[in-house]
């Protein structure tokens, strides 16, 4: 009783812990798996109460997507460059993106099923397109910075560095499985982590540097 009274005094925290839960229950199951009773059982809410706050099943799918960008976009955003050099910023921008994507695995899977179905649910969520905006600014700035200290080639835009980082971190989670039973290795292992986070800053740098 009491704590159903905290719960109606604090909506956001329960409105934050049902996007919780439910992330985990749509990454894992997928839209048409994931089912709103289990996930009202496992806040130890209700089902009305998730339609109260949310509308709907894909009212809080849609929710669940909103918020997984936004984690990605939230930690671009916190990303402070301007004291480094444009070298050193790329590269913490790579590392970054890395570190996110191994430690919110969920975002990876949800990312992966809502490619499955062609984008079906992301094209109902035009703020997402605002969203990315500041941290393509952000990485404009630092290859502007790089170009005009003679440390970066001139040919490539943002959209490329952002294609080239996003494609490597998502391959360390969506291929881990079969990557890993194929060549016999633990691409998320503790040992092997730091060295593909290494990896992807020394890519990025060197396809950047000015051809001789």
């Amino acid at each position: 009783m009491a704590e159903h009274v905290s719960r109606q005094r604090d909506p956001e925290r329960t409105k934050a812990e049902l996007l919780e839960v439910a992330t985990r229950a749509f990454a894992e199951d997928g839209y048409s798996g994931a089912r709103v009773d289990e996930i009202a059982e496992r806040t130890r809410t209700t089902k009305r109460m998730i339609y109260y706050y949310f509308g709907g099943k894909e009212q809080l799918y849609l929710a669940v997507l909103e918020n997984a960008y936004r984690g990605i976009r939230d930690a671009e955003d916190r990303l402070e460059v301007g004291d480094l050099g444009p070298v050193d910023a790329i590269r913490r921008l790579a590392e970054l993106t890395y570190d996110h994507h191994v430690e919110h695995q969920d975002f990876m899977r949800l990312v992966a099923i809502e490619n499955i179905h062609r984008g079906e649910s992301i094209r109902k969520l035009d703020v997402l397109r605002d969203l990315g905006k500041p941290a393509m600014q952000v990485l404009e700035t630092i290859l502007e910075r790089g170009v005009a200290e003679g440390v970066f080639r001139g040919d490539v835009d943002a959209l490329d560095v952002h294609l080239l980082i996003s494609s490597y971190c998502v391959f360390q989670v969506a291929n881990q499985y079969t990557f890993g039973y194929l060549f016999d290795v633990d691409l998320l292992a503790d040992d092997t982590r730091p060295r593909l986070r290494s990896l992807i800053g020394d890519v990025v740098v060197s396809w950047l540097r000015p051809t001789p």
